[in-house]
């Protein structure tokens, strides 16, 4: 990958990819599908990342509209630690869960979700096999539940995503709560 005459990295195809840290230790990523400089009606996706937290969003026009996902998600932070370098928020899995969260499961459940998801992955932050845990509701909830969509098992794959949401919740909110130096994993 080269540099162009601003010093960004660009590819063959003219994507531009730019990288910085900002005085708080956070992560920049901004890639553009054209240079900002020289087209005006460019798309691009920022994603703005703590590493330290697991927090922060990623922003992507390139449909035209802006749409932001916020990681505090535990099911897209779980994809972006298992997917690392190939993850893409419009990736497979999440558009899948996307899709479905659309069509199957109800506002009460998606507002609970909204809700304890940003709690339940600053708890799993805090815990010392964080990675494990991701790794846990990659292959147990988000493969899982892909997989039951993919074969129209509706119900079972909003089994599976409700039971989730509680058995994560009792596993690192409530134990928080009441114990915070409650630090392993058991979900089964």
């Amino acid at each position: 990958m080269d540099k162009d005459e601003y010093g960004h990295y660009v590819n063959d195809e003219g994507v531009e990819i730019r990288t910085s840290t900002d005085k708080y230790g956070r992560d920049h990523i901004d890639i553009y599908d054209s240079c900002p400089a020289e087209n005006p009606d460019h798309g691009s996706i920022h994603i703005n990342y703590d590493s330290d937290t697991g927090k922060g969003t990623i922003v992507d026009t390139t449909s035209g509209e802006k749409e932001t996902t916020d990681t505090s998600c535990y099911l897209t932070t779980a994809c972006m630690k298992n997917l690392k370098n190939n993850f893409d928020d419009q990736c497979y899995q999440l558009d899948i869960l996307r899709w479905f969260r659309d069509k199957f499961v109800s506002q009460e459940d998606k507002e609970r979700y909204y809700e304890i998801a940003p709690i339940i992955v600053d708890a799993i932050e805090k815990s010392d096999n964080k990675d494990n845990v991701y790794k846990y509701i990659y292959n147990n909830v988000v493969l899982y539940c892909v997989r039951k969509i993919e074969e129209d098992n509706f119900d079972e794959a909003y089994s599976r995503y409700k039971n989730s949401v509680l058995a994560l919740e009792n596993q690192f909110v409530k134990p928080v709560k009441q114990q915070p130096h409650v630090k392993k994993l058991i979900l089964s």
